[in-house]
């Protein structure tokens, strides 16, 4: 058959992408590859960069360009046929990946360029991909013998399933629940645009009346803006107990064996390969030294933070028993009360800001921000790019001249059967070929509030903050010059570093010249007035202990479930969990409550015994940003170093080599408790 994955276009043909064709394709390329793979195997004498890296490079890019888009359709179009075709590929991708990780002619043949008469010639970007190579081999197991090795693959197959299969779980848990509303009176609280957000899901289903899900934004307005506490405790307990042995589909999909599971085998990886856990393994690529470096850097900042969490909480407590009577805060009433205090206090909501926020608007301003550091124009493609869904758009970054730099999709809204969450994914890397510099393309995904009826859609600061969040990953896959695939883009970036340019975009959202070109109301396209700029920005802070607190409670967790684990007592989740938060947490849940369970970022995602990354990097863009409020937060010379230094060299050399370059100096703390308003 005609096999649009076998196609070597500009993007993927979208639109003639079934699942029947993935797993063919898949097949056909590593077969190919396989080939391939043997000749280099057989190398004569000493191997150089184009007789053995580019042949691999090559490989690796066509297996890439295949599964970009067999991955992505499978998160944002789930089925049970993508699902399917989905872990078919996994199956085969990850033993071929552990297949080539272990051989051992491959990894010597890159030792003998490592250590031929030609290395001190190669320039820098070559050596740091070979030396990266080097090293993973070594994390796949290339030095272990017999039965070690033939298991070191086994477990591999079996964790790549197995974090499928959770991420599969929550999926499903989250489209199943379903509450459906009659009588706007039992919404009482909820906006205008809440109550037609509902209404619309409502319709998506044929339904009268209204419909609460689990979708985010749903979920979101319920919990912040829903007054009859026994809704808000129903939704709470409904999200807070997906893929679980607790809540309303109890059993059903519970991840809890497959928790279990994933740490076993993370730690019979790490203990083949010589480390005493999985936390230990997890950082080797990474910035961090050592877990005690982590777990020193994560108590320090719980010690700083949990103070102020504290008198948040109780003020929180007396806010709502004096003025409206709620005797008990529960962690359902928290969004609920702590926006009413915001409120209050502030007097600014997120309701009140969404009509300023346009998603157009907030597009074109984002996009002028980065035409006014780095001088590049980000344009839409209408009408000639093959899509996946009518909601998605396609962009281009283009230099001064026109030249071609980049190009991405957006998937902006909420809908069933797609991922929750926000992501960036790499559609197509940067690498340089026979006929010149190969496109890097990715995709920026969200779950914002959809548009309602024919108006636009109208998007929340919060939701602002999280899309210039991934547009910052995106652009640091789409401007690197780095010619050589495995160190393009977030490739070969330690994956501590690698939320750098992420956080560093959220800044741009606070401040008032760029609040100027990203604001404008939906009926008069008047920018933010001032006085909502200055309530917004007092707001900054509201309960930034609390917020912080959570996030190191996760990180916490994350890193002594993977350091602590124990194969006689297996993976204790509970009994750590409840451990972190007795030593973080100012906000214990029911003990019904299984976050856990659907904790995808350590589960199926890319941060197990990383999650602590988000506030290590936190470090690292905070301070980065500093540069720009002591020069100019559009100074054009500041914002092409950050370009020159942090961006464009992907993973060609250290991160913190990089960062020195760029504020010349090693990286301080202060900014980042002076963002977040802890005290140093």
């Amino acid at each position: 058959m005609s096999n649009p994955l076998l196609e070597t276009a500009e993007r993927p043909p979208f639109s003639r992408i079934r699942p029947e064709h993935a797993v063919p394709a898949i097949e056909q390329i590593l077969a190919e590859a396989r080939e391939r793979i043997a000749a280099l195997r057989e190398l004569q004498g000493s191997p150089d960069w184009d007789t053995l890296i580019e042949p691999l490079e090559q490989i690796h890019d066509r297996i890439g360009r295949a599964w970009a888009p067999v991955s992505h359709l499978n998160a944002v179009c789930n089925t049970p046929a993508w699902r399917e075709a989905y872990n078919r590929c996994l199956d085969l991708l990850t033993a071929f990946q552990t297949e080539t990780g272990q051989d051992e002619k491959l990894c010597r043949a890159h030792r003998r360029l490592r250590e031929g008469p030609g290395w001190d010639a190669l320039e820098p970007a070559r050596q740091q991909l070979i030396e990266h190579a080097l090293r993973e081999f070594r994390l796949s197991g290339v030095a272990l013998s017999g039965q070690k090795k033939q298991r070191f693959r086994e477990i591999a197959a079996e964790l790549a399933r197995a974090s499928a299969r959770f991420e599969e779980h929550v999926l499903d848990a989250t489209d199943a629940w379903q509450k459906p509303i009659e009588d706007a009176r039992a919404l009482r609280g909820l906006p205008e645009s809440a109550m037609a957000l509902l209404a619309q899901a409502a319709r998506r289903e044929g339904r009268e009346g209204y419909l609460a899900t689990l979708e985010f934004p749903a979920y979101l307005a319920v919990m912040t803006h829903a007054e009859d506490p026994a809704l808000r405790r129903e939704v709470y307990e409904a999200s807070g107990t997906r893929a679980s042995d607790q809540g309303p589909h109890a059993g059903r999909w519970d991840n809890g064996p497959v928790m279990e599971e994933i740490l076993r085998l993370r730690h019979e990886s790490a203990r083949l390969l010589g480390y005493e856990n999985y936390a230990e393994l997890s950082l080797v690529p990474k910035m961090a030294p050592d877990v005690a470096t982590v777990m020193r850097f994560l108590e320090d900042l719980a010690a700083r933070a949990r103070p102020p969490a504290g008198r948040e909480l109780a003020e929180l407590g007396e806010y709502a028993r004096e003025r409206h009577g709620c005797e008990r805060l529960e962690p359902w009433d928290i969004a609920f009360y702590s926006e009413r205090l915001r409120r209050e206090r502030f007097r600014v909501s997120q309701e009140e800001l969404r009509p300023y926020f346009p998603v157009d608007r907030v597009l074109g301003g984002m996009f002028e921000v980065v035409r006014r550091l780095y001088g590049l124009e980000v344009r839409r493609v209408d009408g000639v790019v093959d899509t996946w869904h009518e909601d998605v758009q396609y962009f281009e970054i283009r230099e001064p001249d026109g030249g071609l730099r980049g190009a991405f999709y957006t998937d902006l809204y909420a809908r069933p059967h797609k991922r929750g969450g926000a992501w960036m994914g790499d559609c197509v890397g940067r690498r340089r070929t026979a006929g010149g510099v190969q496109t890097p393309v990715a995709f920026l995904t969200c779950n914002f509030t959809p548009p309602v009826g024919d108006g636009p859609a109208l998007l929340t600061h919060e939701e602002v903050i999280t899309l210039f969040h991934e547009f910052g990953h995106s652009l640091h896959h789409l401007l690197t010059r780095m010619d050589y695939l495995g160190v393009s883009g977030l490739n070969g970036v330690p994956w501590d570093a690698v939320e750098l340019p992420s956080q560093f975009m959220e800044n741009f959202c606070w401040e008032r010249e760029a609040l100027d070109l990203i604001s404008g109301h939906v009926e008069t396209g008047e920018p933010l007035p001032q006085e909502l700029f200055e309530r917004l920005h007092a707001a900054r802070n509201f309960q930034a202990g609390m917020h912080m607190c959570r996030q190191l409670e996760f990180s916490l967790f994350d890193m002594r479930l993977h350091r602590d684990y124990d194969p006689e007592r297996g993976g204790r989740v509970r009994e750590t969990l409840d451990a972190v938060r007795e030593q973080v947490a100012v906000v214990i849940p029911p003990s019904w409550h299984r976050f856990p369970n659907s904790f995808d970022h350590i589960f199926a995602g890319a941060y197990p015994a990383g999650y602590y990354s988000y506030k290590w990097a936190e470090v690292l863009s905070a301070d980065a940003y500093s540069a720009f409020e002591e020069a100019g937060v559009f100074d054009r010379a500041t914002g092409l170093r950050f370009l020159h230094e942090i961006l464009e060299p992907g993973g060609s050399r250290d991160a913190g080599e990089l960062f020195r370059a760029f504020r010349g100096r090693d990286p301080r703390i202060e900014p980042l408790l002076r963002h977040n308003g802890i005290a140093a």
